[in-house]
Parts: C-alpha cells; structure tokens; sequence
C-alpha cells in the first residue's frame, strides 16, 4: 500500500508540475514573460516538495529519480516504477493542455504546446551542452540538500528556487527542460518536430542527473549518509525518496 502511496504521488506530483510549469508558458508567456514561466515552475515545485515529499520525496523528473538511484537511495524496480508514473502524469499534463487550446479557446502563446526544441535560438550542441549543466545544477541541489537533515524545513526552497533559476536560463533558448517527462507530455500531442526533436530533452537531462550523483558525495562528504537510506532512523524529509 505504501508503495501505491508513492507511486500515485508521483503521477500526481508530475501531472501538476507540467500542467501548472509548462501551462504558464501556454497561456502566459507573452504578457508574462520568462520570469513568470520560471516562477510558476519553481513554485509549483516548491508546492510539491512539501505536498507529496513526504510520501514518495517529490522527484517528478526522471533525472532525479536516476541520480536518487545512482546514490543508492531507491531500488532499481522502485526507480522504474516512478519512471512509468511520472511518464503517465506528464502524459495526462499534456492531453489536459492540449485540450484546453483545442476545445477550450485558450491560445497557446509558445505555438508548440510549450515543448521543447532547439533551432531557433540555440543549436543542438547548445540545447546539449544546456540541458545537461542545468540539469546538473537542479538534481545537486537536490541530492545535497535533502542530505542534511538540520536544513530539512527549508529544502523545498533550495530546490523550488534552483529549477526557477534553470528556468530563467533556458527558457528562451529550448524552453527548458531538465526534466524527460516534463518534454514527454507536451511532445508527444504536439508532434512534429517536437517529437522528433524529444530525445535530446531525455539523453542530456538524464546524463547531467549522473553527473550530479557523481559530484554530490564530494559535497556531502563521507561523514554524512543521505536522508532515507535503510540504516537512518530518522524519518525522511521533504525532498528525499
């Protein structure tokens, strides 16, 4: 039951992030700009850390699933498990947005149902090089934070702000992803050359969520365990697995 606890929160928490992130670019990127499309994301995320964080630690993202993984954090079957959810809740995220500027006479101000590509304003070297350094930046944060138990109250902050401070980077350039199922779910109804162009916003975000698993134990450092392993008798945080 526990493990459906999780599961479902994961669908929820991701279905919610790219509804609420990707649907203020939709619906508000004109008069709003980048800072509104960045906020909504970051504090829809900051929402989440302390909503379903509690339950399954509010990865919504693969890549942090995959650097929770690589820091022994999670089963290889639980990470899978969250990666089919999170998939599912992005892929409802976008049938809900593209319903919304189909039946519901929203226009969409991106003109690509808010995904992500490249060509316009950064090649796909950059889009690469991009995703993967921003990525990095957002799942250290995570993985960092949540493994300091005495900053527990405040990590949804850390990590709401280090995606909103993606999003300002990226925004313009290939409409940020960092994040695989947050590029699936408006990809997938948008076609094109969206879909075509999808596996650049799934290989670099998930390369650049290895190298954060890679880099924050020199952070962390040997004397710290990160929250949520089986020998920490504390019960885990928002933000952890």
């Amino acid at each position: 039951m526990d493990d459906a606890r999780r599961y479902a929160c994961e669908f929820l928490g991701t279905l919610l992030l790219v509804f609420f992130g990707v649907g203020s670019a939709v619906a508000a990127r004109v008069q709003g700009g980048v800072v509104v499309v960045a906020l909504a994301f970051g504090f829809i995320m900051l929402a989440l850390v302390y909503t379903v964080g509690p339950v399954s630690g509010s990865h919504v993202n693969p890549a942090v699933t995959l650097g929770v993984l690589l820091s022994g954090k999670i089963s290889m079957v639980g990470a899978v498990a969250y990666w089919v959810a999170q998939f599912a809740g992005a892929t409802v995220a976008g049938f809900l947005l593209w319903g919304l500027t189909r039946w519901g006479d929203v226009v969409d101000q991106t003109g690509a149902l808010g995904s992500n590509g490249y060509g316009a304003h950064i090649n796909l070297g950059g889009a690469a090089v991009l995703e993967t350094v921003l990525t990095f930046l957002f799942v250290l944060v995570v993985l960092v934070v949540t493994s300091r138990t005495e900053h527990a109250a405040v990590a949804g902050t850390a990590i709401g702000l280090a995606l909103a401070a993606a999003h300002l980077v990226g925004v313009t350039l290939d409409g940020t992803s960092v994040n695989p199922a947050r590029s699936f779910g408006p990809a997938l109804f948008e076609g094109g050359t969206a879909l075509r162009q999808l596996w650049v916003f799934i290989v670099f975000p998930l390369l650049g969520g290895v190298l954060a698993a890679l880099v924050a134990p020199l952070i962390i450092g040997r004397g710290r365990r990160y929250r949520g392993e089986p020998e920490e008798p504390v019960r885990p945080a928002p933000g952890t697995a």
